[in-house]
């Protein structure tokens, strides 16, 4: 079983990996985003190659193996769990949760987290709109475009938040952007990107950087 350590080792290569289909995850990468030593890192790299969790080769980066992409989801899965139980349950705002899932999501009971998922009623989303893995592993990915995508007159529900950083959560909640309302597109400038956007009785505008962090559905 991974330790604490491996399995955050093991969900960052993953996550990395997302960002950049079919291509290998490069040490570099893997510092950057657990903000460590590359030395560090590539000592980590070996020990997990070694269990078999990431296939490893120096200077060509690193791919999860079938056993470390399981280990991967399923400790996605438990964070995204907690994710919801904190929100629905406890009364956390959506920018509050990630430092604490962070902790519970190396809880190593199956039992409890069967149980914690059938206490939700098996959500398919975490507040942000990502996907929670099955226990099995499978993803099922809802089918969204980035809201910087839509053409003037387009219209969707507001899906997922591609960042998830306290700041631009916190902006959301003040502009008004929640998950689940309906947007349309009235305008796009020219000069800077930047969208008038209808939200329900108002208009809103949101500047370039939002609009290509924010998912839309159907």
């Amino acid at each position: 079983m991974p330790s604490h350590t491996e399995e955050n080792y093991l969900k960052a290569v993953y996550k990395l990996g997302e960002a950049e289909p079919g291509q290998d995850v490069s040490t570099n990468r893997i510092a950057a985003a657990l903000a460590t030593r590359a030395a560090s890192v590539t000592d980590m790299l070996r020990r997990l190659s070694d269990k078999g969790l990431l296939d490893y080769e120096r200077y060509r980066g690193v791919q999860l193996t079938a056993e470390g992409r399981r280990c991967a989801l399923l400790t996605i899965r438990k964070h995204r769990l907690w994710e919801v139980f904190l929100v629905q349950q406890l009364g956390f705002s959506w920018d509050e949760v990630h430092e604490v899932a962070e902790e519970l999501e190396h809880v190593q009971s199956p039992l409890l987290m069967r149980r914690l998922d059938a206490f939700l009623g098996h959500p398919a989303l975490d507040p942000h709109g990502d996907p929670i893995p099955g226990e099995d592993g499978a993803v099922l990915r809802p089918a969204t475009r980035l809201l910087a995508d839509l053409a003037v007159g387009e219209c969707g529900h507001l899906a997922a938040v591609k960042n998830t950083s306290g700041p631009f959560l916190q902006y959301l909640d003040k502009a008004g952007l929640q998950l689940g309302a309906k947007v349309e597109v009235l305008d796009k400038a020219v000069f800077d990107h930047s969208l008038e956007l209808r939200l329900g009785q108002r208009t809103a505008f949101v500047s370039a950087e939002v609009s290509q962090n924010l998912f839309v559905g159907p």
